[in-house]
């Protein structure tokens, strides 16, 4: 179950492990606010989780992120 994200996935997690918001991701990555949260409900739901706390747990555990 290796690179189970898309790379935007990554960059989106990888902004919220560094405590930034969904707006301040939106304007790092240059993309809507939805988006980014798009790019959260997605991840959580291909890990099977509810929350983003959930989710960075579980991508940590898989090495797909890291701190």
């Amino acid at each position: 179950m290796k690179n189970i994200l898309t790379i935007r996935e990554k960059e989106v997690f990888n902004l919220l492990i560094k405590n930034k918001t969904t707006k301040e991701i939106a304007t790092i990555l240059n993309i809507s606010e939805k988006t980014v949260r798009n790019h959260i409900s997605n991840t959580m739901q291909k890990l099977g989780v509810k929350g983003r706390a959930a989710a960075v747990v579980e991508l940590l555990k898989l090495n797909e992120i890291s701190l």
